[in-house]
């Protein structure tokens, strides 16, 4: 089976176009080497894929014909991810993200003078 098709099939891309451009970029690698779309998965393959910032690491489990629904992917795919980037994956998006209560309604003026002032102190 295609590494696009396999990729697409196992819902680490949403499209299999998507797939296709991944590896075109450089971003789908076996052994340290890029993937063209075309090159053939086998089983116990160990793919590395680049998801920025995300560097996914999976091994192929199995080949399979059509995409498969989100709970049953853990039988054609070995996650072997280390729990680090996923950590860095976490942290990234608690920088990020700022909480405000439910319900609260718009920020008021003085809620967005005091936004604008912590966003302007240095540490």
């Amino acid at each position: 089976m295609r590494i696009d098709k396999w990729l697409w099939c196992v819902r680490i891309y949403k499209t299999r176009s998507l797939a296709a451009e991944a590896c075109d970029l450089g971003r789908v690698m076996r052994d340290g080497a890029t993937m063209k779309p075309s090159k053939e998965v086998n089983i116990g393959d160990v793919i590395t894929i680049n998801l920025n910032p995300l560097k996914k690491t999976v091994r192929v489990k199995a080949i399979l014909k059509n995409r498969v629904g989100a709970k049953e992917v853990i039988n054609y795919m070995e996650d072997l991810t280390p729990q680090a980037e996923y950590d860095k994956i976490e942290m990234m998006r608690m920088m990020y993200f700022e909480k405000r209560d439910s319900h609260t309604g718009r920020p008021t003026k003085k809620d967005r003078r005091n936004i604008e002032k912590f966003k302007d102190t240095e540490y």
